[in-house]
């Protein structure tokens, strides 16, 4: 029997490729049940050289393990995403322990985006915008808006509607890390 996905809450996570860049955020909060446990978590990092942008939503710990077993595939395949990325979403479906992981990842370079899911999604967005966490819906749709409507840079959508979700989310703080390639 196949387990329903996951609903994360406690996180936001938002990729946007926009106008040659690719800029990722997230919020800082972490919660545990209903508290607030830490208000600056970092939940973005930057991986293989600098040059590939990863996040996660879910759990602390299966986050952790994600961040490892990811950027060991980047070193495996020399820094190439979509193999990486590839490889560790059949390793993630298929392996006993890692199908365990409740957590989401956003992972960008230069030229791609994806998302992955313990069970076995890998999604390019066709627009350049993906958004994960309990907030991702609403950063999400925050951020289609301001890249339609606005001169934004990538990194200005990306905090502008970061904050947006802030503001209606209770799971998303507006302590932000931004990065961006």
């Amino acid at each position: 029997m196949r387990r329903a996905a996951a609903k994360f809450h406690g996180t936001t996570i938002l990729c946007v490729r926009h106008r040659g860049r690719v800029a990722m955020g997230a919020d800082g909060q972490v919660t545990l049940g209903r508290a607030v446990m830490k208000h600056g978590a970092r939940k973005i990092r930057r991986l293989y050289h600098d040059s590939v942008l990863a996040g996660i939503a879910g759990s602390a710990a299966d986050g952790v393990a994600l961040f490892a077993r990811f950027e060991a595939k980047l070193e495996e395949f020399h820094g190439n995403l979509e193999r990486a990325a590839v490889e560790l979403a059949r390793d993630w479906r298929t392996d006993r322990i890692l199908r365990r992981l409740e957590a989401l990842l956003l992972v960008a370079s230069d030229k791609r985006s994806f998302l992955l899911s313990g069970t076995g999604d890998l999604i390019e967005p066709d627009d350049g915008l993906v958004a994960v966490g309990s907030g991702g819906p609403c950063a999400l749709a925050a951020a289609r808006a301001l890249a339609r409507k606005t001169d934004m840079s990538a990194r200005e959508i990306t905090e502008e509607a970061l904050l947006i979700t802030a503001g209606i989310d209770i799971y998303t703080n507006d302590n932000l890390v931004i990065e961006e390639i």
